[in-house]
């Protein structure tokens, strides 16, 4: 692999991960960044770094993910709804 290579991809790595890291809809644990971030990197690379749509992708994608991605985010969006359940 050559040096540029492994720069890009060492930039896609961190930044797929800060976006999943940070993103309010998809606050993925440290388990979803380890399950999704080849998804979001095979799916949603083009629209790194944009958060909203990052996260957009991922949920339009949804079908496309790996099992265990899709496992975890089925298990976040379920707490981030009891979440909200009990703030109202």
């Amino acid at each position: 692999m050559t040096r540029y290579t492994t720069i890009v991809s060492l930039f896609a790595f961190a930044t797929t991960t800060i976006v999943l890291q940070t993103s309010p809809g998809l606050a993925f644990s440290s388990e979803a960044q380890q399950m999704c971030t080849g998804d979001a990197m095979r799916l949603c690379s083009s629209e790194i770094p944009d958060i909203s749509r990052v996260r957009a992708c991922m949920v339009r994608n949804k079908a496309q993910v790996s099992p265990g991605c899709r496992a975890v985010m089925d298990r976040e969006h379920a707490a981030a709804r009891k979440r909200e359940a009990a703030a109202q």
